[in-house]
């Protein structure tokens, strides 16, 4: 190559831009690949993931009312009574299976109510600040009106 065609600015742009080309191309690629969110499962219950969802405030009385009644109506059952009552197969790798599958349902149990536990404390803190809230532009309605 001569010392002309080495540094001619034409040939480093249309080398910038075939890389740029071949970097695009690679990303298109992976984006069209990749699994969407909103088509996501969870493999572990084969259910729709789903978000965290707000809760509209409402008094205590209510919310007493309301959870009383969406459990009587709702009763959803986690593990089927079956599985406690089944008998224990005598074959040791059956068996072994068994337990390993109570233990993954006891310990997605335990994660469940630890999410539970936080989501209600949340919700608690939630409830705290929207009360100091109220109270404080109270205040302030109060003020400005004398």
């Amino acid at each position: 190559m001569q010392i002309d065609q080495r540094n001619n600015p034409k040939l480093m742009w249309i080398i910038a831009a075939g890389l740029v080309v071949v970097i695009l191309l690679i990303a298109v690629f992976f984006w069209l690949n990749s699994p969407s969110n909103k088509t996501a499962t969870n493999d572990q219950l084969n259910t729709p993931i789903t978000t965290k969802k707000t809760e509209v405030v409402t008094p205590p009385v209510a919310q007493a009312i309301e959870q009383t009644a969406a459990s009587e109506s709702n009763h959803i059952e986690l593990v089927n009574e079956t599985i406690l009552k089944d008998k224990v197969p005598e074959n040791a790798s059956l068996a072994k299976e068994e337990v390993a599958k109570l233990d993954d349902i006891q310990t997605q149990l335990g994660e469940q109510q630890q999410s539970l536990k936080s989501q209600h404390a949340d919700a608690d803190q939630l409830i705290k600040l929207k009360e100091e809230q109220i109270k404080i532009l109270e205040q302030q309605l109060a003020a400005q009106t004398q």
